[in-house]
């Protein structure tokens, strides 16, 4: 059975080399990744990766720039540059290990037009699409100012990967226990669905391809809720005519549950065609042995797994 992870992250290679000499690399400092400076993983080889691919049965990886690169508030000029560093080193590498790896871009989202130019810039490298943060600098994707941005993406055929970068809506409120991430990541997934369902982003690009990591975080969960606020308030009905609940089947969402209930909840909340494999590579909150756990749900059917572990996404990505 073949497996295909879309959420896995990697390092750029001209930061880890910057690291090495004490140098500052397009504006990111040598700290950048201090957090996981423990975590040899994060800045191992291509040769090193697939090694550990092998010993996990991930036959794929589609590669992804650690989010701590998103660098959103940095100069826009600076940051391009950076992203198109990046992009270009997972280019290489999805060319020259065309049946291990498939690849998303990292992109300057605080400045559109250079956000489109370096996506479209990006899939002519055969990437598949990007990843990018639930807000951008405090401003949610449904402000007007990103529609561009959504109308090339839906043009393009790209597929958006959505995944958290830096303080999350829980930090304000609390720092400790790991909350902001255990917590947060989770609540902001919930708060980008809704932005881009209430905000009419869904409706004004209904051939989106948007993959929410982490299971799509409380959003199946909080619908219910969602509805109500459609029904009874005129607010939540500016830009919809249908309750957000119609839309769940618009978006995908990987299997990163931690929870074998929770899994079984989003699959009959979504639906199977709109779960896929993703697994959080090489961070922390990553699960150990993703495929052998998913193997092991009994909840679900050898179809179903099937599905979340390569069917979905090679109809998704065309690999």
């Amino acid at each position: 059975m073949r497996t295909i992870d879309i959420h896995a992250h990697i390092t750029p290679v001209g930061f880890v080399e910057a690291n090495k000499k004490g140098e500052i690399w397009h504006g990111m400092p040598i700290d950048a990744m201090s957090i996981h400076r423990n975590n040899p993983k994060t800045t191992w080889t291509p040769e090193e990766r697939l090694a550990d691919m092998n010993s996990l049965g991930v036959d794929v990886q589609v590669l992804s720039t650690n989010a701590y690169f998103y660098n959103y508030e940095g100069d826009p000029k600076t940051v391009t540059l950076m992203t198109q560093e990046c992009n270009d080193y997972v280019a290489e590498l999805v060319k020259d290990h065309p049946d291990r790896f498939s690849g998303f871009s990292t992109l300057p989202m605080q400045d559109v037009k250079a956000a489109i130019v370096e996506l479209e810039r990006s899939m002519k490298l055969g990437l598949k699409g990007a990843m990018i943060g639930d807000n951008v600098n405090g401003e949610t994707f449904d402000e007007t100012k990103f529609l561009p941005f959504w109308k090339v993406v839906e043009s393009l055929g790209a597929v958006i990967l959505v995944h958290q970068g830096g303080d999350t809506v829980v930090n304000q409120r609390s720092n400790r226990y790991h909350l902001p991430n255990t917590i947060g990541n989770p609540a902001d997934r919930a708060v980008t669905f809704a932005s881009l369902v209430f905000g009419g982003v869904m409706d004004a690009c209904p051939d989106l391809k948007i993959c929410l990591c982490h299971g799509g975080g409380y959003t199946c969960y909080g619908i219910g809720r969602m509805d109500r606020g459609w029904e009874v308030r005129q607010e939540a009905r500016e830009h919809i005519q249908k309750p957000p609940s119609t839309y769940l089947g618009k978006f995908y969402y990987d299997c990163l549950t931690h929870s074998e209930p929770a899994l079984r909840y989003l699959i009959d909340s979504v639906g199977i065609d709109q779960v896929v494999f993703g697994t959080d590579w090489p961070f922390d909150m990553a699960i150990d042995w993703p495929v052998s756990w998913l193997l092991g749900l009994e909840s679900l059917t050898n179809d179903e797994k099937e599905a979340i572990l390569f069917k979905n996404l090679e109809k998704l990505l065309g690999i």
